[in-house]
């Protein structure tokens, strides 16, 4: 489960989930299968993911005790776990989904691997270029439905999620950038203060806020309650990011911001869900 980064992976399959409801057309044709493809996907990536960083895990606090840099699991192990996964998913989607999805998940994976974890190795906005893996699980339950993948809908809600990581990954930098200087990564609070972070942050915050109400107007949502409910957790998380952005240095701020934007987050893949969900039930 460790190896998998179960509590990053699930949120894979939340959101490939979502592209999937968004793009059905009706409750009697729905599959778990793409969702699972991805899922497993994402754990053989997370898994492989370990592999390439056990040297800089063992030198960080938040991550020497990783499966691989405690000594648990063997790096042989691990690579094995990965390999698992990759066959287990590309498989299930190959057999029960369709190629566009697996095209898309193989991609992620690729991006993730091969791109986004030696680059943040050498590039301090690395995670700019990296956020393209969390934007495109829900492209891929999108196409697994059905969908058209250049429909604005869902290339909105992917930019969604493609701007949400950003400001997710600088709060954690607030929290942990001296870890980050331990494993050797070029980091952002060696450019900026915390303070100009803090602002820097705050902006994309206000963007992910501003996508999520634009939601409203791309005829996505199906009922004025539902508008209603996005608009009142925007002007939350705004709320909260302002007393984020005014507050002095402090690790349990940053660590209660990081929390709630991750819980609009949340929010706002259950809003999107229960909402196409209602309306298919009663059609």
């Amino acid at each position: 489960m460790e190896t998998a980064k179960i509590r990053i992976t699930i949120l894979v399959a939340f959101t490939t989930g979502l592209g999937y409801i968004l793009a059905s057309q009706s409750l009697s044709g729905f599959s778990f299968y793409p969702v699972i493809g991805i899922f497993l996907l994402a754990c053989s990536a997370s898994a492989l993911n370990h592999y390439q960083e056990r040297n800089t895990d063992v030198l960080m606090d938040r991550t020497k005790n990783r499966p691989i840099p405690s000594g648990t699991v063997s790096s042989s192990a691990v690579l094995i776990i990965s390999l698992a996964f990759l066959i287990a998913g590309s498989s299930l989607l190959f057999w029960k989904s369709n190629l566009p999805a697996l095209s898309i998940g193989l991609f992620t994976m690729f991006w993730y691997n091969a791109v986004y974890t030696p680059l943040k190795k050498v590039f301090s906005l690395a995670i700019i270029p990296g956020s393209l893996v969390g934007a495109l699980p829900p492209l891929a339950g999108w196409v697994a439905a059905g969908g058209d993948i250049l429909d604005p809908k869902i290339i909105l809600i992917s930019s969604f999620f493609f701007v949400w990581q950003i400001p997710h990954f600088w709060i954690l930098l607030l929290i942990y950038g001296k870890d980050y200087d331990k494993g050797g990564f070029p980091t952002l609070t060696n450019v900026f203060s915390e303070r100009q972070l803090k602002n820097i942050t705050f902006c994309w915050i206000t963007l992910t806020i501003v996508l999520a109400l634009s939601i409203n107007f791309f005829g996505i949502l199906n009922f004025y309650v539902s508008n209603v409910f996005l608009a009142l957790i925007s002007v939350w998380l705004f709320s909260e990011s302002l007393k984020f952005l005014r507050s002095a240095s402090d690790s349990k701020v940053n660590k209660n911001m990081f929390i709630r934007i991750n819980i609009f987050t949340l929010l706002v893949i259950t809003v999107l869900s229960l909402d196409k969900l209602i309306k298919l039930f009663l059609s």
